[in-house]
């Protein structure tokens, strides 16, 4: 081990010695060129001398290269030193950190490296905010993300008189590295020009870094740009609805973009925005979202999609309609039915159109009712796939620790103004009563009066002519859990998708445990599906078995497995084709399972009934 330092060091020094003498060399011919039009006569000898120092310069590189290989051939093999037991464990522990968290979603794919001090703050910001906080505080305020649009929006001219644009942000205990994050970006990558202000709305977060610290941030913005970002605060937590709301009355701009504070915006994000609406007020406009990731905070790129909704009123994404693909151009605005809640509007329009439902509250569906309501009253949604922004998708949501009642009761509120005769769909689909469920959706007259003011049109032209894909349930004569009278206590429940057989399962009245009458006599286990292009799973008699058969509907079919069922309230589930029964029956003395045979009046009952049957 010595002798291998002693030899580093001796080659070292050769060679040192070695740059040291092609360096004088190196000189030696510098000064030769810059003398030689003096000395003209000495050509010759120069001619000789440079044939020497090459001549000196190759056996120099022969005999380092000969005592290199002789320093290899003799250095003396030494036994290993072993290095002592406590430095062996803290080298241990250098490679292999202990995992304090390895069911957290956090450290699913990030962190490996941390100390455990490092995990317990990462992981208690992570419970904290639903992304990674931890990892946001040592980002850079100002970092790049990738531009991630389409090729043929690079470099695209808008005119120069573009509207202003008013920027709110609404956010409830984010962390502050993220909302300083969103406001760098947007003043790096919107034209001054055009940017009016920022509004932060604060929906009375607890969160202390959210205090002085970003008043301080804001006075420092103000040396530069005095005046641009506004700072409203709620005395109380007043939902995200009326925090939008709020944002979009204290807007002084032509325009108003209400985003959440967990993004970052592309470059060139305003622009196509701001142009669109110059050509149309009516439009409601939203970006297309990348997501960043919670965990390691990568920016990931989505494609365009419109957004649309399921009767549980509750936004997804959606396939635009074939047209717009066969322009085979993914820079083109399209429709979409409804809008995911990050939206832009020019702000007076906004205001005619009814803005927001105030009597939302916490969080959900306020979104799809806009959309809805913008497409019935006289305006439009698109997508513009040439503005991106980037978006946290957190883990959970800061409101609440269970948004469902929230769900719910909005959802609700959007039927009873807007569905006319499909509001029962959303009791479909949360399982509710069709009558008496209990729930205070608030005050919806003034709500309705809006839809009259504004002469909008009937839920069923939105069906017929802007969201198709929607299946309007029309033919659902009964739904909820089925129960069998000789065990009540148990309901029948879709089971495994693999294995394609419903089971028995103590009752808990959640989507696997929902079933559905329909007037074709097909019984649909498991949630129902929203859209025409989306398939149930279909109760059948296969005929080749004593247990029940689960499949998608659409495969049933073409296995020509039977699939209709006659069925009253308190009596038999009877098969139309076989004439065998559903029933249920004790396996080996014990537990009940599903069978199909020949009938022995076994009684039946579904929680809802829609219409007689």
């Amino acid at each position: 081990m010595r002798f291998s330092v002693y030899r580093g060091l001796v080659i070292a020094i050769v060679i040192a010695v070695a740059l040291l003498f092609f360096g004088s060399i190196k000189q030696e011919t510098h000064s030769h060129s810059i003398q030689s039009k003096r000395l003209q006569e000495a050509d010759d000898k120069a001619s000789v001398g440079e044939s020497s120092i090459l001549r000196r310069m190759d056996k120099m590189e022969a005999d380092i290269n000969k005592l290199v290989k002789l320093l290899n051939k003799t250095e003396v093999k030494e036994a290993p030193v072993s290095p002592k037991a406590e430095e062996v464990e803290k080298m241990t522990e250098r490679k292999a950190v202990r995992k304090l968290y390895p069911k957290s979603a956090l450290f699913r794919n990030w962190g490996d490296k941390l100390s455990e001090e490092d995990q317990k703050e990462a992981e208690r910001l992570f419970q904290k905010y639903g992304y990674n906080a931890f990892l946001s505080d040592r980002l850079p305020i100002d970092r790049e993300i990738p531009d991630t649009r389409d090729k043929r929006c690079i470099g695209r001219k808008y005119p120069e008189d573009l509207p202003s644009i008013s920027i709110v942000l609404t956010f409830l205990d984010e962390a502050l590295s993220i909302i300083k994050r969103a406001i760098c970006s947007i003043i790096d990558k919107t034209p001054p020009r055009l940017l009016k202000e920022i509004i932060l709305v604060d929906d009375h977060s607890a969160n202390e870094d959210l205090m002085e610290k970003l008043d301080d941030l804001i006075s420092s913005i103000h040396e530069d740009r005095p005046g641009l970002v506004k700072r409203v605060r709620h005395p109380e937590q007043l939902g995200l609805t009326q925090a939008r709301l709020s944002g979009w009355k204290a807007a002084t701009g032509d325009v108003v973009a209400i985003l959440d504070a967990h993004i970052e915006v592309h470059v060139e994000w305003a622009e196509p925005l701001l142009a669109r609406i110059q050509e149309d007020r009516t439009l409601i406009l939203t970006p297309v979202f990348d997501k960043t990731n919670f965990d390691d905070l990568q920016v990931t790129r989505y494609i365009p999609a419109a957004h649309g909704f399921d009767w549980a009123m509750w936004c997804l994404y959606e396939s635009f309609r074939p047209e717009w693909y066969a322009l085979k151009d993914l820079s083109q605005p399209r429709k979409s039915p409804s809008i995911m809640g990050i939206l832009v509007a020019e702000r007076k329009f906004f205001g005619e159109i009814g803005s927001l439902d105030g009597g939302m509250k916490i969080y959900g569906g306020e979104n799809v009712e806009l959309g809805i309501r913008v497409w019935l009253c006289g305006g439009s949604i698109e997508v513009i796939p040439c503005s991106k922004i980037a978006h946290v998708e957190r883990a959970h949501k800061p409101y609440l620790p269970d948004l469902t009642l929230m769900l719910k009761r909005n959802a609700l509120r959007v039927a009873e103004v807007w569905l006319d005769e499909y509001k029962q769909n959303v009791n479909i689909a949360w399982n509710l009563p069709p009558k008496g469920h209990g729930i205070d959706i608030g005050d919806v007259s003034e709500r309705k009066k809006l839809r009259e003011r504004l002469k909008c049109k009937p839920f069923r032209w939105y069906l017929d002519n802007v969201y198709p894909h929607l299946e309007p349930l029309h033919d659902i004569l009964a739904y909820g859990a089925l129960i069998n009278d000789l065990a009540p206590d148990l309901c029948m429940d879709q089971g495994s998708d693999s294995k394609n057989t419903p089971i028995l399962y103590q009752c808990h009245f959640f989507s696997s445990q929902l079933s559905f009458y329909r007037a074709d006599g097909q019984i649909h286990i498991g949630p129902i599906k929203s859209h025409k292009h989306n398939s149930n799973r279909c109760l059948v008699d296969t005929g080749a078995r004593k247990s029940p058969g689960l499949y998608e509907c659409k495969l049933a079919k073409l296995e020509k497995f039977h699939m209709s069922w006659d069925f009253k309230q308190g009596g038999a589930i009877q098969n139309r084709d076989t004439k065998r029964c559903l029933e249920i029956s004790r396996d080996e003395g014990t537990y009940y399972k599903l069978v199909i045979q020949g009938c022995t009046d076994q009684q039946w009952k579904i929680q809802h009934i829609l219409k007689e049957f």
